[in-house]
């Protein structure tokens, strides 16, 4: 997993999304609030039912039930080379920590702030198979939050091996490396 020039992302949503608006963007994600994206058009789809549940519920009129879509991205562009790129590249106790230090900040404060600094963060996908085992972790069930036996379990639980990835976009100067490509519509 590595962000580089010519790499196509997919992103799943129930709307187009041409031009990303990092201001629209959820909270409180794997890797903080950002543009999400994956190497895996099958993930994209896979996602674009939840996208469309959760606007419904939040009774947005742009989602129509039953249909979504999946935009494309190519990386490109000379500001690639500028940009701070921090690459998890397997589900470890770091990867586990920057993920729960983003979905519950209370848990680990200070590294928030430590990687507040990244225009991009990417490592594998806490999806919805995983969010029991992570919930679990996080309310110490595993023992401390943040001890290496606690980590061990819990990553133990979740098979690394299986997660895809996730790129996570998070200023305006990563934005401006992806160029639309277009979008396919998705029937669920």
């Amino acid at each position: 997993m590595t962000l580089r020039d010519g790499l196509v992302l997919y992103h799943g949503s129930y709307v187009e999304v041409p031009r990303p608006d990092l201001s629209k963007c959820a909270r409180f994600k794997d890797f903080g609030q950002g543009f999400y994206l994956t190497t895996s058009a099958h993930q994209a789809r896979n996602f674009v039912a939840l996208s469309v549940r959760k606007a419904q519920d939040r009774g947005d009129v742009r989602a129509i039930p039953g249909k979504g879509f999946v935009s494309s991205f190519v990386v490109e562009g000379e500001a690639l080379d500028y940009l701070r790129v921090l690459e998890f590249q397997n589900a470890d106790s770091e990867w586990l920590a920057c993920v729960v230090a983003h979905r519950r900040r209370r848990s680990f404060p200070e590294l928030v702030s430590q990687y507040a600094h990244y225009d991009v963060i990417a490592g594998k996908i806490a999806n919805d198979r995983t969010n029991i085992t992570l919930a679990l972790y996080m309310d110490g069930i595993f023992g401390p939050v943040g001890s290496p036996d606690a980590a061990r379990a819990c990553i133990a639980q979740l098979v690394p091996e299986r997660l895809k990835d996730q790129y996570c976009f998070r200023s305006a100067r990563a934005l401006g490396c992806l160029a639309y490509v277009g979008s396919e519509t998705v029937w669920m």
